[in-house]
């Protein structure tokens, strides 16, 4: 061959050479992949162009200085790489590490780099080749799914939710999901027919049934269900599956699974608070309710509530005008006029109220609302109630009290009719005397000249003896006079004993009974109806009297406060004693030891002091006889 030709030849392999070298260092910084050689008899190391940059240097012709490539390797590497580089020249393993550089400027990055050791016919290493490629953004890559998946676990753990997958390669599930059904991950995931066996058997045929729907129609779920883990405890999941469908054709599945058996408990134990809420309104007739009464919007009408106003409680599109408008005519001005002054003042608000209800019945029902001022001005939540039955009760309960005054009054006109003969004789005794001073006071006005002085003296007695009389029967007029509405007024305890014992006087000596009274004159007034507790003492009085009217004896009355800011009064005889049934049914009504007797004055004596707060009580003296007690407060108003 002509040396034109060589020389051209040699040209040519000269350019192929430089396009193939060109052409590799182009790939190796595609791939950010260098390589270099290391003699290891003359302990030289060459890098490529890319190996030169992945270490953040400009590339050289000369061999690289070791010691420069042993600082750039991270300390925290260092030892390991040229450890592992010495084992791969004294064995036949190939070197094979992930380590990191730092470059001149302070960049980390992350390298792999592999290796092959070249020996000569005695097994000499002599010369040791390989590849570095920069995996940094791989790395990172690789750490931040890392990442992902420690916070998707975390996130499954807090949240207990658990996900899954099934398709061509199998069935997936993540670690919470073993968890939440108590199985062990090593054993991998269940089969159908064991994820079928932890369901609780009450829920096992209908999983089963969705399993096969989802399957043959390819659709996904979402089913809470009730599973049986195996150390026993009860659990309820909450599942839910999307179908994977790629191209039209299905895949598989892939869904979720959470632990919700707090929240259903939860959820279960609120139903059971609102149905016992529902029966408890249902049994006192209170209905709940949370309105806007400007707007018209109702937030909240309970099923009692509607029925109250007589709706049915599936009725829907019940409205506040709706309800309103039930109200009965005669209530609706004051209803209106008290309503929306409370809503303009923004205050609460208690009304009763009748309404008319769809079937003509009227209910009397009692609203009490709150308004929270936070809230708008109209919005309000509160209560309404049906209180016809307690309106019914308080009109009997009228019509009863008004037949007890009239019993009373009878009580006390039989009273009269019983003491007419003594009455008649104390009042007769003042008239006669005066007829005997007006006679007086004639004849010294008769005589020549008349005797003015002594005229005067008679005429006096005459006046004294007829308010004598006329105290006498202005005192029984007061006591029996029919229609008097009950006067409550501080009265002196003391002064009515002393006007009691009086009035009955006469009687008491007609059977030989001796009066005798002990009260203070310091005791304190007391705030009673002054007949009313005169009847009191007229009843206990005549019945002590009647109690010795075949002995005679002594009636002795006494009254003193105790520690409870009340005066306690004790009436007390020597004559026949208690019956001896129990001493709580001689205050019934209509019960009595007296032939004649109505068995009414008890009765009426305990509904008197009961009235006004106290209590009325009997006991058997330790001799002869019986006291009667009963009390009365001090201060404060009487009872109803």
């Amino acid at each position: 061959m002509a040396a034109e030709d060589v020389q051209k030849t040699l040209e040519e392999l000269s350019r192929e050479l430089q396009e193939s070298k060109a052409r590799l260092e182009e790939a190796q910084r595609i791939a950010q992949v260098g390589h270099y050689y290391w003699n290891l008899i003359e302990n030289r190391v060459i890098w490529s162009d890319e190996l030169y940059r992945i270490y953040g240097l400009s590339p050289q012709k000369d061999p690289i200085d070791m010691a420069i490539c042993r600082e750039m390797i991270h300390p925290e590497d260092r030892e390991f790489v040229f450890r592992t580089a010495e084992e791969a020249l004294h064995s036949e393993a190939r070197p094979d590490i992930e380590h990191r550089v730092v470059r001149p400027d302070g960049e980390v990055r992350t390298v792999h780099a592999l290796g092959t050791v070249k020996r000569d016919a005695s097994g000499r290493p002599y010369e040791m080749f390989g590849t570095v490629q920069d995996i940094t953004e791989r790395k990172r890559a690789e750490e931040a799914l890392q990442q992902t998946q420690i916070y998707l676990r975390e996130g499954q753990r807090l949240a207990r939710m658990g996900s899954w997958a099934f398709n061509d390669s199998g069935l997936y599930w993540s670690d919470e999901l073993y968890q939440i059904f108590g199985l062990d991950p090593g054993n991998g995931a269940p089969t159908v027919e064991q994820h079928l066996a932890i369901i609780h058997p009450q829920d096992r045929a209908s999983m089963a049934e969705t399993i096969q729907t989802m399957f043959q129609q390819h659709c996904g779920c979402d089913i809470t269900k009730r599973i049986v883990r195996p150390d026993g405890q009860l659990r309820y999941v909450r599942c839910v599956a999307i179908p994977v469908i790629e191209q039209g054709v299905f895949k598989g599945l892939r869904g979720s699974a959470m632990d919700v058996t707090e929240q259903e408990l939860l959820t279960q134990e609120l139903r059971r608070q609102q149905a016992y809420l529902a029966e408890a309104q249902s049994l006192t007739h209170v209905g709940s309710w949370a309105c806007n009464f400007l707007t018209g919007k109702m937030f909240h009408l309970s099923d009692e509530a509607l029925r109250l106003y007589g709706f049915d409680s599936d009725s829907p599109g019940i409205s506040f005008e709706r309800l309103y408008n039930a109200t009965h005519p005669e209530d609706e001005p004051a209803l209106r006029e008290q309503f929306y002054r409370a809503i303009n003042a923004r205050k609460d608000y208690d009304l009763e109220y009748r309404i008319y209800r769809p079937d003509g019945t009227i209910r009397c029902l009692r609203s009490l609302g709150h308004h929270d001022p936070a809230q708008e001005i109209g919005e309000y939540i509160g209560i309404t109630m049906d209180i016809t039955e307690r309106k019914l009760s308080e009109a009997e309960h009228e019509k009863l009290r008004q037949l007890e005054a009239d019993l009373a009054h009878i009580n006390r006109v039989n009273m009269m009719g019983e003491l007419a003969a003594a009455l008649a004789h104390e009042i007769k005794q003042p008239i006669a005397a005066s007829i005997t001073s007006a006679n007086t006071c004639l004849r010294w006005l008769a005589h020549d000249p008349p005797n003015l002085e002594r005229a005067r003296a008679a005429a006096a007695r005459t006046e004294r003896e007829g308010n004598r009389a006329a105290d006498v029967i202005n005192r029984l007029r007061s006591f029996y006079k029919k229609g008097t509405p009950p006067k409550r007024e501080m009265v002196d305890m003391r002064a009515v004993i002393l006007e009691m014992a009086a009035l009955l006087q006469t009687e008491a000596i007609r059977y030989s009974v001796a009066i005798h009274s002990a009260v203070d004159a310091d005791t304190p007034k007391i705030l009673v109806d002054r007949v009313q507790l005169q009847q009191v003492f007229m009843n206990l009085m005549l019945n002590a009297i009647e109690a010795m009217k075949d002995t005679g004896g002594a009636l002795t009355i006494t009254a003193r406060p105790n520690s409870q800011g009340q005066i306690v009064v004790s009436i007390s005889d020597t004559g026949v004693g208690l019956p001896q049934e129990s001493t709580e049914q001689i205050f019934d009504a209509f019960h009595t030891t007296k032939p004649e007797g109505t068995g009414m004055g008890l009765a009426i004596t305990r509904s008197i002091v009961e009235s006004h707060g106290g209590r009325v009580w009997a006991n058997a003296n330790q001799g002869a006889g019986a006291t009667f007690h009963f009390t009365l407060p001090v201060e404060g108003e009487a009872h109803a």
